[in-house]
């Protein structure tokens, strides 16, 4: 079922603390400090990283690197261009990795998609603007990862490109990453297109190898490295998912899937494992937030949810959603309800030990939302996840410290 609250009026700072637990009293939910970075549309990708080496986490979105942990000088990557919100910007996720192996976190962009990919180098404490390499021609998808996926290969990327889905791996040979690309499926230009909409990854089915999971269906990985295509297993998760995440949400010790119904319209829906004895998978729908939303109710409901992090808030042990609303995402007259507040929540885990789960919303911000893309990371060591966003509102940081007392 749906889950039902009213929306509560928040008197919401750009600075300063605020309760991020609407309705729910007892639930330890954090606090918030919220930090605009920059009121420009840069990008819809922002993302954590320690780029000068001092131990402290820093903010890359767009052009620029913020230095923690106060983030108030920021640092030119490339020459800065702000972009009209009605349109999009060449930056759409941000990865921070060392990718030359001289132990500096270097700089991965992914562009509008279906267009050039290229990553930044570090210089080493330097001044200017950072060296530019080149990636890939072709870029697609709208959700990318930064994950392993094969045991021993390391991270690398998430997505589809040529017709393609698969991923890229990485050697860094004469101090520069040397790149391949791993094909799982069949090669559909339909489907994989530029603009495809949701992928993820995770064990599907508990054998110990990582799975990838579309729209469509998974693919399941072959126990022979490099065999592909893959094995398709078609069930419809949905229509256009973002970032499609894989864990046990119900405690069932079964993995279930997370994921948008429609990231340009609505529904938030976790997809429950089932298995008959002989071990055939199928699954259950359960909707967090209604795929047809009454529009005359006072429940929640977020539109244009684009980009989703899974991580644990409160220090319970349990994985939690951070999502929102992806604000303008065709901008002021496209999508369902373009013009409403640009919502960032947090959605909290609570098993009942019987199999069942639910997902509590707490809003944490009414004038930000998210890009295509939302990390949440404790960067601030407070045990406590903090969140970076870059969108066509700005560039906006939430520093998360753990609530001391209920709220009333």
């Amino acid at each position: 079922m749906p889950l039902k609250i009213r929306l509560a009026a928040f008197l919401l700072l750009s600075s300063g603390f605020f309760s991020a637990d609407p309705a729910c009293g007892n639930t330890a939910a954090p606090e918030f400090k919220k930090l605009v970075l920059a009121d420009k549309f840069y990008a819809e990708g922002a993302n954590f990283g320690d780029f000068n080496r001092d131990g402290f986490p820093d903010v890359v979105a767009g052009p620029f690197w913020y230095e923690g942990p106060d983030f108030t000088k920021k640092h030119e990557i490339y020459p800065p261009q702000f972009f009209n919100p009605e349109e999009y910007s060449d930056n759409f996720s941000v990865f921070s990795v060392d990718l030359n192996g001289d132990g500096w976190e270097d700089v991965f962009i992914c562009p509008h998609p279906g267009t050039k990919g290229y990553w930044y180098e570090n210089p080493k404490g330097r001044s200017g603007h950072w060296k530019k390499h080149f990636f890939a021609n072709e870029v697609c998808n709208e959700s990318w990862m930064w994950t392993e996926i094969l045991k021993g290969a390391g991270k690398g990327l998430l997505y589809n490109r040529n017709g393609y889905l698969g991923f890229s791996t990485y050697k860094i040979k004469n101090n520069a990453p040397q790149w391949t690309f791993h094909p799982v499926s069949h090669k559909d230009t339909r489907r994989y297109e530029r603009y495809t909409h949701g992928v993820g990854c995770g064990d599907i089915n508990g054998d110990g190898l990582v799975d990838l999971i579309d729209k469509e269906g998974w693919w399941e990985q072959p126990k022979i490295t490099g065999k592909t295509p893959w094995i398709f297993h078609k069930f419809k998760f949905a229509m256009a998912g973002a970032h499609m995440r894989v864990f046990d949400v119900n405690g069932d010790g079964l993995n279930d899937v997370v994921t948008a119904w429609h990231c340009h319209l609505y529904g938030l829906l976790w997809y429950e494992q089932k298995r008959t004895e002989d071990g055939v998978i199928s699954w259950k729908r359960h909707e967090i937030l209604p795929i047809k939303p009454d529009l005359k109710s006072p429940s929640l409901r977020i539109s244009q949810m684009h980009a989703m992090d899974i991580v644990d808030f409160n220090g319970d042990g349990l994985p939690d959603i951070v999502t929102g609303k992806r604000f303008w995402a065709h901008g002021s007259g496209g999508d369902r309800e373009p013009n409403a507040p640009a919502v960032l929540y947090w959605f909290e885990l609570k098993r009942d030990g019987k199999g069942g789960a639910s997902f509590i919303p707490h809003q944490i911000d009414n004038d930000s939302g998210i890009g295509t893309q939302v990390v949440a990371k404790d960067i601030n060591k407070d045990n406590t996840p903090d969140i970076v966003v870059a969108n066509k509102k700005g560039i906006f940081l939430f520093l998360s410290k753990p609530k001391t007392t209920n709220q009333k």
